[in-house]
């Protein structure tokens, strides 16, 4: 059992997980890369803003950028109110992408998988052996990935993976997740089953799992919903 099974973690220190495992740092814990478990990470983005109810935020540079624009936006982000409206875009948030010259922009919520009872609904590991007849009819593309993305969980019905959770970016004190359900299997709970059941082999691993998306993916937002997820905070990330 790890310090986190036992000690609750706030908002701003989740964000900090939240943060690690997206992206690779260097020394100086600017931004490198998208961190990707499985070959060819794409760049990270030059700005990265976690929001919680607390107040602090958590931010992060990339390693590009001078130290005169990461000044003037460490400026603003200490300017930052505490987050209510959760929707909302950050207070400073023209002068942000202003600064950066930008144009593109993401923002979305972010949840922690609480402790739970196992689903109703059986779900299975899915690893790199023997897998190919499972993962056809939709999910083909994951035979790919399936050695990178562990722990990887599925439903599987008449022997063919329609719902699969797998972690999708990796550090040993946090894994964030990955969530697909095939369009004609959607709405029946089989999402909530494998975050479920992925969030208990996470862990196991002495991790925490984590769960964010964006406020344009509702299908995702209602997923966190009917899984009982704790939201903690909002990224956000100027590309």
């Amino acid at each position: 059992m790890s310090a986190r099974d036992i000690i609750p973690l706030s908002g701003s220190e989740l964000m900090e997980l939240h943060a690690a495992a997206l992206f690779t740092h260097d020394p100086n814990m600017r931004l490198r890369a998208i961190n990707e478990p499985w070959p060819g990470a794409a760049q990270a983005p030059r700005f990265f803003l976690g929001r919680t109810m607390e107040g602090p935020t958590v931010r992060r540079y990339r390693h590009d950028l001078s130290d005169e624009l990461i000044e003037r936006l460490e400026t603003l982000c200490a300017e930052e109110s505490e987050l209510c409206d959760v929707q909302a875009k950050p207070q400073h948030f023209k002068a942000y992408m202003d600064l950066l010259h930008a144009d593109r922009f993401t923002m979305g919520p972010c949840y922690r998988v609480a402790d739970q009872a196992p689903h109703a609904v059986r779900t299975v590991s899915l690893r790199g052996d023997d897998i190919a007849d499972v993962l056809s009819g939709g999910f083909e593309w994951l035979a790919s990935e399936i050695d990178y993305a562990q722990p990887c969980i599925a439903l599987v019905l008449d022997n063919r993976a329609v719902s699969v959770c797998r972690s999708v970016r990796i550090t040993a004190q946090a894994h964030e997740a990955g969530l697909e359900t095939l369009e004609p299997f959607r709405g029946k709970g089989y999402a909530a089953a494998v975050v479920a059941g992925w969030a208990a082999e996470v862990r196991k691993m002495g991790a925490v799992p984590l769960y964010s998306t964006s406020w344009e993916n509702t299908a995702s937002q209602r997923v966190a919903e009917k899984s009982n997820l704790i939201f903690y905070g909002v990224n956000f990330t100027v590309i």
